[in-house]
């Protein structure tokens, strides 16, 4: 059976969007907060895959050089990233867009439009966005962008500094200030020619920037390899600046280092022509007063060097800036590698998976959730074949993902994320109960469960294979074909229990991935050791009766349902009806209906159902996009919701763009919090007051915004009940309260919205949210 991240790649371009690859926390963070970025397919696939990248500025592009020599280097700057076997990523805005990577026409254009595009710094990126203009990317600009995708090395010319004479002017560009937010390696021929360089080394000391000369113990003074001043720290291998910056981010520290690394040899000679023609640039704009004309002086100075040297400064810009950017794409590649190995060294490798877990493993915890947990494979093909070569018996180019899925994995990875941001006290109460296998799949999937700050002592080493979903798509986006290898969870059925009666949870939530006899020992365990909540998620039609033995083996009584809550869909709902409640053969099918009799559902009830479904699904109002609530009588809805109670005391039944649905069967003292609640069509609820219990309808509207900026339809269920799970693990009375019970669903809608506009199975940005 797929994995529900995996079922879904074939219904829409929307979903087929999904599988291009995991971002970098904060750029998909950015990016569902609705921030103007694109990145090119080759870097997000480097970002994604952990391929080593280099950030390009633009200025160089758009204020440097002349057309086309602009062009023609910053083509080849590019080259030069690619020989040392790194990707360039060319950051430039355009229309108001950032974009991280450019096309060959976006360079084009930044390139011609060069008098049209905006000098852009940190202060003015949100500016040029808000007027979609285009903009060159300062060091201090691309800083900014590299740092938000993850970019860990960034190559120009030469960084700003301290302007002559910034002792009083106080004159100190942008880019230094940024070097200690921003978490990157600048690569550069040092500072520009035309700046103080001896104030500007003091004043990168007093911020605490690592300087790092590169190759020589020199630092270097752009055009010249030699400026008279010594650097604190001398590297000579690529792999020493990826250790630097390794170890800083180890550490948890934010900010970034300059390397700087000399012009090539053969260009000593003219350099030091070229700063003698740089201190007489620097004289004439004393002069003639262009020196305090703020952003005005760099291009200016360089225009009038570059006239004052002919083709030599140009020339030697041009060969700085090529070098640099083919050392950058050394230490990347150096800092990809490492990167992999501490991984496999440290996250991968270690004998048992469970202690991969950055955070101290502890045994209690609030909630459990019991289910698979996968490794999810989408190969797609660039191209469809045709004809006789229809591509069967071949291999085709394409591009091959990987992600973590798994409904339970899924629906524990939400509600861990939102205890975090709504209960951090109660951050490490959520545990996954799984069953991995001892092999390459199984050490990665818990190896990122626990880099992203989930528990992971309730995995356990199976004897078969970790549970993968390989599934393939055509050039089309199309589903030609897959193989689901889940077989390991239908295996742990003795350890499973040994977990739960380990951890001694509040709140148990099984997926339909378990087996029946596994779901039905877990359920006696919960009921035996007066568990308060124990929640089903059904996880898709085929598996929904997988809990039919469970419902079978537990129904003792018209009193008491076997399971507190389920979440099935509409599809679901009905093949529970059809599979339990339609059995003319199930045992105790009386005690269902005596039950059902219990409710002394009567004529009111039925009057005010009609009226609640009259109001429009959505809350705006408008019946257009989603009809009214009419379909929780045609189809059927309310009355499989109710005729199920006897089974599951509490149903959430999941609507899609049409909202949450909630059936409730209130008993004993928590009726006394319903005994003033009436029925009101307006609020869409339903109450019906019987002599011993309470049944509650109640529909939930879409999100305003859940039909905005829709990415990934995949993993929006699972989000939902764990964010659910996540209000029970507060509060186990949480949905038999109507205040509590209101605020627990709508909180969950907010959390699957996030998921919706995210291109992850859960969306990242739960761990921050604030609901």
């Amino acid at each position: 059976m797929l994995s529900r991240h995996a079922r879904c790649f074939s219904i829409t371009p929307r979903v087929r969007k999904a599988v291009s690859g995991a971002f970098p926390a904060s750029l998909l963070e950015a990016r569902n907060r609705g921030a103007p970025i694109d990145v090119h397919p080759e870097v997000e696939d480097a970002l994604s895959t952990g391929r080593p990248v280099v950030a390009l500025e633009t200025t160089i592009v758009t204020h440097g050089m002349p057309y086309p020599i602009n062009l023609s280097t910053a083509q080849s700057v590019e080259t030069a990233v690619r020989k040392s076997g790194a990707v360039p990523a060319t950051i430039g805005l355009l229309g108001g867009r950032a974009h991280i990577g450019l096309t060959a026409s976006q360079l084009e254009r930044l390139a011609e439009l060069r008098s049209g595009s905006v000098k852009t710094s940190r202060r003015d990126i949100a500016a040029v966005m808000a007027l979609k203009k285009d903009g060159g990317t300062t060091c201090s600009a691309t800083l900014v962008i590299a740092a938000l995708a993850g970019i860990k090395f960034f190559a120009t010319g030469g960084l700003g500094g301290v302007h002559r004479g910034g002792e009083s002017s106080l004159d100190i560009s942008a880019d230094l200030p940024e070097l200690t937010r921003c978490p990157v390696g600048l690569v550069s021929a040092g500072v520009k020619s035309i700046l103080d360089i001896g104030r500007t080394l003091e004043y990168l000391e007093t911020l605490g920037v690592p300087v790092v000369s590169y190759g020589s113990s020199d630092f270097p003074a752009f055009y010249s390899r030699q400026s008279g001043f010594k650097s604190p720290w001398f590297m000579t291998m690529p792999e020493q600046a990826a250790n630097l910056l390794y170890n800083q981010w180890a550490l948890g520290m934010q900010h970034g280092a300059l390397f700087a690394v000399p012009i090539p040899e053969e260009y000593e000679e003219t350099g030091k022509e070229l700063q003698r023609i740089v201190e007489d640039a620097v004289r004439e704009s004393v002069e003639n007063g262009v020196s305090k004309r703020g952003k005005e002086v760099t291009p200016w100075l360089l225009q009038r060097v570059h006239e004052l040297s002919g083709s030599k400064s140009l020339k030697n810009n041009i060969a700085l800036i090529e070098n640099t950017a083919l050392v950058a794409g050394q230490m990347a590649v150096a800092y990809s590698k490492l990167v992999h190995e501490k991984r496999r060294t440290h996250l991968v490798e270690p004998e048992n998976p469970s202690q991969t877990s950055s955070k101290p493993r502890t045994e209690s915890a609030s909630l459990v959730v019991v289910g698979s947990a996968a490794v999810d494979i989408t190969s797609c093909a660039l191209s469809t074949p045709s004809g006789e070569d229809d591509g069967r018996f071949s291999t085709s180019p394409g591009t091959v993902r990987t992600s973590l899925g798994g409904v339970g994995r899924n629906v524990a990875e939400a509600a861990h994320r939102t205890l975090v941001a709504m209960a951090p006290e109660l951050d490490r109460t959520a545990v996954l109960v799984s069953c991995v296998g001892d092999d390459l799949f199984g050490r990665s999937l818990v190896g990122e469960m626990g880099r992203i700050g989930m528990r992971t002592d309730g995995i356990v080493v199976g004897k078969g294979r970790t549970a993968v979903c390989n599934i393939v798509l055509d050039g089309k986006g199309d589903l030609v074909g897959g193989v689901a290898d889940m077989d390991i969870i239908q295996t742990f059925r003795g350890k499973a229990l040994e977990q739960l009666r380990r951890h001694k949870p509040n709140v148990v939530c099984m997926d339909g991935n378990l087996s029946s006899g596994t779901l039905l020992m877990l359920a006696k365990y919960c009921r035996e050791n007066e568990i308060s909540s124990m929640f089903i998620e059904p996880t898709s039609v085929s598996k929904s009766l997988v809990i039919k033995q469970t419902v079978h083996a537990m129904l003792r009584d018209p009193e008491h349902a076997p399971v507190t809550f389920a979440s099935p869909n509409i599809l679901e709902l009905a093949k529970l009806y059809n599979g339990i409640l339609d059995d003319e053969m199930a045992p105790r099918r009386d005690v269902l209906w005596k039950a059902v009799d219990r409710f002394s559902l009567g004529l009111e009830y039925r009057n005010f159902l009609q009226l609640l479904a009259q109001q429009n699904a959505s809350a705006n109002g408008d019946s257009t996009a989603t009809g009214t609530l009419q379909f929780l009588i045609t189809d059927g809805v309310a009355q499989m919701a109710v005729s199920l109670l006897p089974v599951f005391q509490h149903l959430i039944v999941k609507c899609g763009d049409r909202g949450v649905f909630l059936a409730m069967r209130i008993q004993g003292d928590d009726i006394a919090e319903w005994a003033t609640e009436q029925s009101d069509p307006q609020q869409r609820i339903v109450v019906a007051h019987g002599d011993k219990e309470v049944v509650v309808l109640k529909h939930f509207p879409p999100s305003v915004i859940a039909s905005r900026n829709i990415v990934n339809v995949t993993g929006a269920g699972d989000t939902l009940v764990g964010a659910l799970l996540a209000a029970l693990a507060r509060n186990p009375a949480a949905l038999k309260n109507p205040r509590t019970m209101d605020q627990a669903i709508m909180t969950a809608q907010k959390a699957a919205v996030l998921t919706l506009q995210s291109e992850s199975a859960v969306s990242p940005l739960l761990s921050t949210a604030m609901y």
